[in-house]
């Protein structure tokens, strides 16, 4: 009986020992597996810190291609609207020129009307009360054409002593004057007019040729009749 207490006990130590070796015999043989787990963590780790640098790297050449188009775009924006901005003052200035020029044709077609008028109001003279009453209508009606043309932007030259200007006068006769001097404007022959500060009718004028001209003309013409009168004389003496 002894004996089979000391067997149990033996086999108890047994079993023990075996269970104090079992849990390092698990180890040495897992100890290869959790190290090649460990080393393809480590691989997956540079490999997605590789990956991560590279999409970084591709992430900055993409922004860098993107604000390079971007200010490609804004320059070609910047320009359009440029040239956008010139067309529409381009077209805004044709219309206005070309409003100028259609209220130009109808306005130059009724100026001869008003140049009437204003013939008409030189000569007449009315001393009849019937003759007043019929001239104050007739400047009524001149006032009110007057009045139209003031609203489209006409308004007449003042001419006479101003000096000879070709892009606003036609010189029709040329004169000698003690008045005026050379290339000024003695006479108005007929009324010049402006619309918005341009020409809409030349004036036109008598200009002056100046004093000199006319004095230099008649001793050109006292030299040529002592010229005549000492060749007569010159004639009866050789007869």
């Amino acid at each position: 009986m002894v004996e089979n207490q000391s067997d149990n006990i033996e086999n108890k130590e047994n079993d023990v020992s075996n269970q104090d070796n079992s849990p390092e015999d698990n180890l040495s043989v897992k100890d290869p597996k959790i190290r090649n787990d460990e080393i393809s963590d480590q691989k997956t780790e540079e490999i997605d810190t590789e990956e991560l640098k590279n999409t970084l790297s591709n992430n900055d050449a993409r922004l860098e291609q993107l604000e390079k188009e971007h200010e490609t775009l804004k320059n070609q924006y910047v320009r359009i609207s440029a040239d956008f901005d010139n067309f529409r003052k381009r077209q805004s200035r044709d219309q206005d020129d070309l409003k100028i020029q259609l209220v130009s044709k109808t306005l130059t077609a009724i100026l001869p009307i008003v140049d009437n008028f204003e013939r008409a109001r030189q000569q007449l003279k009315p001393e009849s009360e019937e003759a007043q009453a019929l001239h104050r209508s007739y400047q009524g009606l001149y006032k009110q054409l007057v009045e139209v043309l003031k609203q489209q932007g006409v308004s007449p030259m003042r001419v006479v002593g101003q000096q000879f200007d070709p892009n606003l006068h036609e010189a029709v006769l040329r004169e000698p004057s003690e008045e005026f001097e050379e290339d000024f404007i003695i006479e108005e022959l007929q009324r010049g007019y402006h619309i918005d500060g341009k020409v809409l009718r030349h004036a036109l004028v008598k200009v002056s040729m100046g004093p000199g001209k006319q004095n230099s003309q008649q001793e050109v013409e006292k030299d040529k009749v002592e010229g005549d009168v000492d060749s007569g004389v010159n004639t009866s003496e050789d007869v």
